[in-house]
């Protein structure tokens, strides 16, 4: 236990003040999103954004292009809440029905395995398939998010979990940890959707 907060203490310490605005953005926008608030959109550009920086300077540019498409989603999303909430408070939780969920994990599936293939032919990364999975379901989750579907966060849980459990594997216990937060976020974000759609909580922010 003491080797992986001490991992975890010399992660933050050999954060870079780009890093650091990345991890606290990121987490700004996940809790505005949990509460439902339209904050929530142009601090999640401005994560994505600080994000795709950091891949690109460190040379992953696959992962730098998934935040265009973020970017593109939340500058999607952002538009969608607004515009289709009409005369109502907020635009309202929704389900995808039976079809659309299966039709989300059939593509996902399929662009993992292609994602996968791609990475392991023409790439050095060790972990092809973790890296694919990770990708495709989070663009899924992202884009369910930006329709305000309640499937995105189980999709982000399920994502958060392979990340941690990849990082852990790899001794990369401050980036583990990272995950653990979104994880727990996501979870919050879960229940919170969920009594949303249920009529319990207004949106918040």
């Amino acid at each position: 236990m003491k080797e992986i907060l001490l991992n975890i203490r010399d992660g933050f310490a050999g954060s870079t003040p780009l890093d650091l605005l990345n991890l606290a953005l990121g987490v700004a926008g996940v809790v505005l999103m949990v509460r439902r608030s339209l904050w929530a959109f142009p601090i999640g550009l401005l994560a994505v954004s600080v994000q795709g920086v950091l891949f690109f300077e460190n040379r992953f540019y696959a992962d730098a292009t998934v935040q265009v498409f973020f970017f593109a989603a939340l500058a999607y999303g952002w538009w969608h809440w607004v515009r289709d909430k009409g005369a109502a408070p907020e635009l309202p939780v929704t389900r995808q029905s039976w079809r659309g969920r299966a039709l989300t994990l059939a593509l996902a599936g399929a662009a993992t395995v292609c994602g996968a293939l791609v990475l392991a032919r023409w790439t050095p990364s060790v972990m092809p398939r973790r890296d694919a999975f990770i990708a495709a379901f989070s663009v899924a989750a992202q884009a369910l998010q930006a329709r305000k579907r309640i499937e995105n966060w189980p999709l982000w849980t399920v994502v958060n979990l392979v990340a941690i459990a990849s990082y852990w594997q790899a001794t990369m216990a401050f980036t583990a940890f990272l995950y653990g937060i979104y994880l727990v976020l996501g979870l919050l974000g879960w229940r919170e959707w969920w009594r949303a759609m249920k009529g319990a909580t207004p949106a918040r922010g």
